[in-house]
């Protein structure tokens, strides 16, 4: 601890006596300074014990006093220590009473205790503590530094902090997940606080943040020393951190950054061995790809898994997403296979594991963030993911993302599922310009024939192809004669140039009128 007025007072050789505010003798002392200077605030720091002989005071005037205590208290000077037996036998009454009024600790100083000698004890007091904390930081560093090469993760590094600080710590993925908290009850704690960290991600990295409400002060510091923080730090404490604390925290911040670092060149080279058994599961050699997955990969080809595709529509859009994908596998201990490609990446997860989910939540989250003017664009990735697969089918998989990641940019959404288009309609697909201008290409004729007044061909068209080509079931809901029908499906021939028996006309002209009609807002 740093010296106090109390430790002055009980310090033998400078026989210091209380005159006023004893009650708060607990106040640190930073420094003694002597002046006797009629308003010596503008020299002072906040914090020293003033020591003066009143030369240039009027000691005896309770007003004057009482200007000059106010003075000192509010500029947060600590105390004042006043040399009697020099200009005044004693203290005067009109300091001590202005003391006392203002709270300010009051001490008088004998004429045998030089200046000297306090301002000697208190730098002597201020050494020994900074010494304290400098052998407690290098000690603190020690049992942090052998927890982090323990290679037991770390919980056991969060637990020794939490003890240094006399408080509690916990560890952040990326995505401000709680990855370990000490003690355990702190979990808890270090939830609540996601958002702060979310913000300090966004932050280049080195970056710190103090929060807190009525339970605690906390600290938040990021890890990493790039563009992007790799996670963060939590601190709670009842106050702020003093010099060994901050030793502390500075050594862990410095060793967790450092396993982050060696996680992240641990994963480049994962990551270069999944990129060798995702190749040879192309390839059609999944016998190949298990045998050079070994324990790393070994288990995700033993149960179905899924293939996705992300494609970055952000500058960070498929980190972020990988990441999140990397902290849900983690927490679970899911094996993950990772291959990045340009602005794309691959992923091999569990089918109904963490990391599929915790992507379906990271689209969700981004199909919700606001309404689409500008369809994908408005999100930082588009997935496609595949059905259930397994080793022998990889390169359907592939396929089959591919196709769900076309069909996400086309409809606007983060993800799209290859299920949605095997169970769903066709018609959700026609949504593309190019096929928009073949349909209004086909019909357009139509359209204009229509629009001036021979007759509703387009209508007649769309009955009849809805029957299959029942003259009288479509002519009964046009209320026409058949007749009439037949000889409209005559014109439409005529004026398209094409045969309605051709099976394949008949269908580029249902989904021609098809895809018009989705384009056209539903009147009422």
């Amino acid at each position: 601890m740093p010296p106090t007025l109390a430790s002055l007072v009980q310090h033998s050789a400078l026989k210091l006596t209380v005159r006023a505010g004893a009650d708060r003798l607990g106040t640190p002392v930073r420094w003694a300074h002597a002046s006797e200077l009629a308003d010596p605030v503008p020299y002072m720091d906040g914090g020293e014990l003033l020591l003066v002989t009143a030369t240039n005071l009027d000691a005896d005037d309770p007003e004057s006093m009482r200007r000059y205590v106010r003075r000192l208290a509010g500029a947060g000077v600590a105390g004042v220590g006043f040399a009697v037996g020099v200009n005044y036998d004693d203290v005067p009454a009109a300091l001590v009473e202005a003391a006392e009024e203002a709270g300010l600790p009051l001490l008088e100083v004998p004429r045998r205790t030089p200046f000297l000698a306090i301002s000697k004890a208190v730098s002597a007091a201020i050494a020994a503590d900074q010494y304290r904390a400098v052998t407690a930081g290098f000690e603190a560093q020690r049992e942090l530094t052998k927890a982090a090469l323990a290679g037991d993760g770390p919980a056991e590094l969060l637990a020794r902090l939490a003890a240094h600080i006399d408080g509690w710590a916990a560890l952040y993925d990326t995505s401000g997940a709680v990855l370990a908290a000490a003690p355990d009850w702190a979990a808890r704690r270090a939830a609540r606080l996601t958002p702060d960290v979310e913000r300090l991600r966004d932050r280049p990295a080195p970056a710190s943040v103090v929060v807190g409400d009525s339970e605690d002060r906390v600290e938040l510091q990021s890890l990493g020393t790039g563009r992007r923080a790799r996670g963060a730090l939590a601190v709670g404490t009842g106050a702020a951190l003093g010099t060994a604390e901050r030793y502390a925290v500075h050594s862990a911040v410095a060793l967790l950054t450092l396993t982050t670092a060696r996680s992240r060149s641990l994963q480049g080279a994962e990551q270069r061995l999944g990129a060798a058994v995702l190749r040879m599961l192309l390839a059609g050699q999944p016998d190949h790809a298990r045998a050079v997955a070994g324990d790393l990969y070994g288990g995700l080809l033993d149960a179905p898994f899924r293939l996705l595709i992300a494609e970055a529509t952000a500058p960070t859009g498929s980190e972020l997403l990988t990441e999140t994908m990397e902290a849900a596998a983690a927490r679970t201990g899911e094996a993950l296979l990772l291959v990045p490609e340009a602005e794309r990446v691959v992923v091999l997860a569990a089918d109904g594991g963490s990391a599929v989910a915790a992507c379906a939540a990271y689209a969700e989250a981004q199909d919700d963030r606001a309404p689409r003017e500008g369809g994908v664009e408005d999100s930082d990735v588009v997935v496609g993911l595949s059905a259930p697969s397994g080793p022998i089918a990889v390169s359907a998989a592939y396929k089959q993302a591919e196709q769900a990641l076309s069909v996400a940019r086309r409809r606007g959404r983060a993800l799209v599922e290859h299920e949605e288009l095997a169970a769903g309609s066709v018609l959700p697909l026609l949504a593309d310009d190019a096929v928009r201008a073949f349909a209004d290409g086909m019909l357009r004729a139509l359209y204009e024939h229509d629009a001036k007044g021979r007759g509703d061909l387009v209508a007649s068209l769309r009955a009849w192809l809805s029957r299959h080509g029942q003259w009288d079931a479509a002519a009964a809901d046009l209320g026409v004669h058949r007749h009439t029908l037949r000889y409209r499906m005559r014109r439409v021939e005529e004026i398209l140039g094409r045969s309605l028996d051709d099976p394949d006309v008949r269908m580029e002209l249902w989904l021609a009128l098809k895809t018009t009609e989705a384009a056209t807002p539903a009147e009422g």
